[in-house]
């Protein structure tokens, strides 16, 4: 039997992988269960909920459970997406800076200080108003602004491993670059980096739907929570629901994300304390046996 991570097994890693994959199941799954078009009026706008609408319906009239349950797959999606992009481009970065003993470290860091200096909103706003609107731009935004702190992230964590002897004797042996970032830095600074992109993806979630609510996301007719929550506010004293359902939902994702994190760093610290203490009860005895005992004379 495959036991589950040992994170996975403690309340709060269980709890949040639970709503997590619960609300992942939903966004792909839920679309099938729809009770009315994505797109269709089916009543008044600002319907309360009600038999009929079991959330009533948006500003335009639309059935808000069935936009709900189509707008979770573009959170997912480009979310991930989003992280995987800023990832990959941090990753390159950050090692290639972190392990380089050339004028490639000071230059791409500069570089990516530069990018940190900006504002989070004001490259989106910069991105957006030069280049428009839509996925694309979306994915690239929530990239730049993510970069910065990842490629840091990882060079810091690369420098530690450097310098250890297996990346000497890989060099001495005439391993290449790629050969010795890939094989013998990538595997031992894994950790962290997922540690990290758990994070992220969290983030990268509240800030699509932060662009998508401002407008500087997706479009209408798009279905998509944060999108919703955007176009439902200003019927919000008719309908509720039209805001707070997926508003909670994206609440759910995150907070979610942040308990795996939360109880994954707690069990890496539980399993090094053990370790550390296992190996100290195993050299106890060692030590004890090299010393004679009193009033003998070692021969």
């Amino acid at each position: 039997m495959i036991r589950p991570p040992r994170f996975l097994r403690t309340p709060s890693g269980a709890v949040g992988a639970t709503v997590f994959g619960a609300l992942l199941v939903a966004a792909f799954v839920g679309p099938l269960f729809a009770p009315h078009d994505l797109d269709e009026p089916v009543g008044p706008p600002g319907l309360e909920p009600g038999s009929d609408y079991m959330l009533g319906t948006d500003y335009l009239g639309r059935d808000v459970l069935s936009r709900l349950l189509h707008g979770g797959a573009s959170v997912f999606l480009y979310g991930g997406a989003a992280t995987a992009m800023s990832f990959g481009a941090a990753l390159v970065i950050g090692m290639t800076a972190g392990y380089s003993r050339s004028w490639l470290d000071p230059v791409l860091m500069r570089m990516v200080d530069i990018l940190l200096a900006f504002p989070s909103l004001l490259i989106l706003l910069l991105l957006t108003g030069g280049a428009g609107s839509g996925v694309l731009v979306l994915l690239i935004g929530v990239t730049l602004v993510q970069l910065p702190t990842v490629a840091r992230l990882i060079r810091t964590a690369t420098l530690e491993i450097a310098h250890k002897g297996y990346v000497e004797a890989a060099v001495a042996r005439g391993d290449s670059t790629a050969s010795i970032l890939r094989r013998d830095i990538l595997p031992n600074i894994a950790n962290v980096v997922l540690a990290d992109l758990s994070l992220r993806f969290g983030y990268s979630i509240i800030l699509i739907a932060s662009m998508n609510y401002l407008g500087l996301g997706l479009q209408p007719p798009a279905a998509d929570w944060g999108l919703m929550v955007s176009e439902n506010r200003q019927f919000i004293s008719l309908n509720l629901a039209g805001v707070l359902a997926p508003a909670i939902l994206l609440a759910l994702v995150t907070i979610s994300v942040n308990l795996m994190v939360d109880a994954y760093f707690k069990s890496v610290g539980r399993s090094s304390t053990s370790s550390a203490r296992w190996k100290r009860r195993r050299t106890k005895p060692l030590s004890t046996a090299a010393a004679p005992p009193t009033g003998t004379v070692a021969r």
